[in-house]
């Protein structure tokens, strides 16, 4: 079984997490980015004006400035990133509709100060044929044996 780790990491913490993940997995490694750069600012969340609340509040697609090479090869896609208002960002739900995920697993997982993973399952099946298979909240320091185990668990 071919497996892909897919994330969006908007200030490090999950990228760390994803490369964890893509070697517990024995998985290739995709960064999910966008056409137009997160700042600072953009990520400010405390701001009602900033760029991640416009997008959410407007559940808005966000271009995405790459693509996954020959993706129908994957069997296992492991989707990685930091949970935003109780669910995944809309950079995430643009990745998802992107691809054809027809027969495959996914398998999400995420950082979070604070939310837990509860929603986005139920807010990203709509949105492919996939199977999601399991959904994890992880600290973004998270010890390897624990990630391997889940990854096994799977």
């Amino acid at each position: 079984m071919k497996s892909l780790v897919a994330y969006f990491s908007a200030s490090g913490y999950t990228a760390s997490l994803a490369k964890r993940v893509a070697e517990a997995a024995d998985a290739d490694l995709f960064e999910i980015k966008p056409v137009d750069p997160y700042t600072d600012t953009d990520l400010r969340w405390t701001n009602p004006l900033a760029r991640c609340n416009r997008e959410k509040i407007g559940k808005k697609d966000v271009p995405i400035a790459n693509k996954v090479e020959n993706f129908d090869q994957y069997d296992m896609i492991y989707i990685g990133f930091p949970v935003w208002y109780y669910a995944e960002p809309n950079i995430i739900d643009t990745f998802v509709k992107s691809y054809d995920f027809s027969g495959k697993k996914v398998a999400l997982f995420a950082t979070s100060g604070g939310s837990d993973i509860a929603k986005a399952p139920g807010k990203m099946q709509p949105l492919m044929k996939g199977e999601i298979v399991g959904a994890r909240l992880f600290r973004a320091d998270e010890s390897f044996p624990v990630i391997k185990t889940w990854t096994n668990s799977l």
